[in-house]
């Protein structure tokens, strides 16, 4: 086996913000899953609640105290957390049954698996009781993605595919029309053509990481026929792919990609990087969450207007978007799930999304996206959203959840990862060493072979 390459220890960084609390006023008594009941009570209260460190979800911890703390009387703690570090708190946290947080932010891929351990509370009967929440009124695709044998585990504050984000006007002064379904052929050339020396071509991110590099690089790995592991027929996991030729040819195309026309220092960079980068003009086109398109188009941008969206790239499949949500869910080891539920109500509910339009710096462009079918029929935002809601519905409806390749694959439905629990430390692991070929301290030899033997080993193979 060759020599691993591992980056330096990474500190959490654990950014809590206590927000103001008002003293009486109306709480819910703490309720379970299931059959549970909550019951009013006017004592107040607070709850700890961590939250990835997202723009939009920044936006929501601001705003807390007004909109809701004021009313409910309850205080929120949050912990504001890169997604990384919040992966790996909250992974630990699950393990050890620690009751520091009554809310956390996880996704598809933790919510099906944290609801079968008993993790996380049923938010099924929450939900449908609550009138105001409007369960029937979450998009399908989201509903189901987080959800485990028909029960909702968490509730979405934002959802999302993936999709190419470019600026017209710089590929317009270079004579260049983007296709209307791009293949990644197609975009590697565009961006070597439009790369100088103070903007870069495209953005990709190259920070390790299963969410991070992990998570753009396996689209690419499966338009391009590849998968980590190859699955039985019963579904469970049969052996390491990593070490065959599509394997190789996706991780030659992403890092060559990278390395000739995308941005300096790639292997620091995730979403809130490649997104800071395009704001400022530093980079001319980026494939990553349809969320950004809102921040790109928000009344505050400096490039609002100037940019166009085409569906994710392809090259063996139709499509090749991914399908994410950040959203909330009651750890069981919560002695406050009644707050807790109303605080989710209020986050991730329609009441908030009608709130936040008019007071968050980027206005309704800016808000929440791609949970709630309402969400589209208020006039103010798809006014403001009219460059990029129709292609970010689109991209979540096509995003290939059942099928994201050419080939089975084993666990439950992902596209973006791999939905077995091994995932989450395989694609930890193998990232690094993806991204050491990216910064030119390792070849693609020793990263394929170290990440067959790590994906091997992980699933009892060798």
């Amino acid at each position: 086996m060759h020599a691993l390459v591992r980056s330096p220890y990474r500190l959490w960084r654990l950014a809590s913000i206590g927000l103001l609390v008002v003293v009486g006023t109306t709480a819910l008594t703490a309720c379970g899953g299931g059959a549970h009941r909550a019951r009013a009570q006017n004592t107040g209260g607070s709850i700890n609640v961590a939250i990835v460190n997202n723009p939009n979800q920044e936006d929501l911890a601001r705003l807390t105290p007004s909109l809701f703390t004021s009313h409910s009387h309850i205080k929120v703690n949050y912990t504001i957390l890169d997604d990384n570090t919040l992966r790996e708190l909250l992974t630990s946290d699950m393990a050890s049954h620690s009751d520091d947080f009554d809310v956390v932010m996880i996704g598809p891929y933790e919510a099906p698996e944290y609801g079968k351990s008993g993790s996380i509370v049923d938010l099924t009967q929450l939900a449908s009781s609550d009138k105001a929440y409007q369960l029937r009124d979450i998009i399908p695709s989201i509903r189901k993605a987080l959800s485990y044998r028909g029960r909702l585990y968490a509730s979405p504050f934002y959802g999302e595919s993936s999709f190419l984000m470019y600026r017209k006007d710089v590929l317009r002064k270079d004579g260049i029309k983007m296709p209307t379904h791009p293949t990644w052929e197609q975009v590697a050339a565009i961006a070597r053509e439009i790369n100088r020396p103070n903007m870069a071509g495209i953005c990709m991110r190259g920070k390790p990481g299963w969410g991070d590099l992990g998570a753009t690089f396996t689209t690419v790995l499966n338009t391009f026929g590849g998968t980590w592991w190859s699955a039985n027929a019963n579904g469970s996991t049969a052996k390491a792919m990593v070490d065959q030729p599509a394997f190789r040819r996706a991780l030659q195309f992403y890092v060559g990609l990278v390395r000739e026309a995308g941005q300096s220092d790639a292997t620091s960079d995730s979403y809130n990087e490649c997104l800071a980068k395009y704001l400022s003009g530093k980079v001319a086109m980026w494939y990553d969450a349809t969320v950004a398109a809102g921040l790109l188009e928000a009344s505050n941008s400096p490039v609002r207007g100037k940019n166009g969206y085409a569906p994710a790239p392809v090259e063996l499949t139709k499509a090749s978007g991914w399908l994410w949500s950040w959203a909330f869910a009651i750890p069981t080891t919560s002695t406050k799930k009644g707050l807790a539920w109303r605080y989710i109500q209020w986050a991730s509910g329609p009441q908030y999304i009608r709130e936040a339009g008019p007071r968050i710096p980027g206005g309704w462009a800016a808000i929440p996206p791609g949970t709630r079918r309402s969400t589209y029929a208020i006039p103010a935002y798809r006014k403001a959203a009219r460059a990029f809601a129709k292609a970010t519905l689109e991209a979540i409806e096509s995003a290939p959840i059942d099928n994201p390749g050419t080939t089975k694959r084993p666990g439950v439905p992902g596209i973006q990862y791999v939905g077995i629990p091994q995932f989450q430390s395989v694609g930890d692991q193998c990232t690094e060493q993806f991204a050491a070929v990216i910064r030119g301290l390792s070849t693609i030899d020793s990263a394929l072979a170290n990440c067959q033997e790590i994906a091997s080993a992980a699933i009892g193979r060798h």
